[in-house]
């Protein structure tokens, strides 16, 4: 459900355009999920249990529900219900409401995203090299075991960012 906060500009705006919107950081309108895949959450909706950056698998699908495994973080291994949420934007010439689910799939995140967090088995695909200081290093963190890292990188070779000023 969509709606423009302003009832004065809600009329110069159809319905078609607003459910066409793709927004950055805002879930798509029509959402379809399965069963078991892994999303992650958009939104603080339970700190410190159900925070933005948190993966969970979904387990129940509901119509204004997902039910769901946390992945990851303090809650690991729980039980929880994400329900529809009201996302407000304001950085469009209009403040614009959409009712939706907060999350989306994470089949793969970004070095980012997955800092601290600690996974059996990673694949890091660097066919750009990394943009800030530490990046390669959290990408080496993610798993226990180096067997478990597999790296992609152009020429088998990739850079660390460094910046020597912040080390002095």
């Amino acid at each position: 459900m969509e709606t423009i906060m302003d009832t004065e500009l809600s009329t110069s705006y159809p319905v078609e355009f607003l459910n066409s919107l793709e927004l950055s950081g805002v879930p798509s309108l029509k959402l379809q999920w399965k069963l078991n895949v892994p999303v992650m959450l958009m939104r603080n909706l339970n700190a410190p249990l159900l925070c933005n950056g948190t993966r969970l698998r979904i387990t129940k699908l509901g119509q204004n529900i997902l039910g769901a495994t946390i992945l990851t973080g303090v809650g690991k291994g729980k039980s929880v219900i994400i329900p529809r949420i009201p996302i407000i934007l304001t950085d469009l010439p209009f403040q614009f409401k959409r009712v939706q689910l907060p999350v989306k799939l994470s089949f793969a995140v970004t070095i980012n995203k997955a800092q601290g967090q600690i996974l059996q088995v990673a694949g890091v695909h660097l066919e750009k090299r990394c943009s800030s200081h530490g990046q390669l290093y959290v990408a080496y963190l993610l798993v226990c075991n180096a067997r478990n890292l597999h790296i992609f990188a152009p020429n088998g070779k990739t850079y660390n960012i460094v910046y020597k000023s912040i080390l002095d």
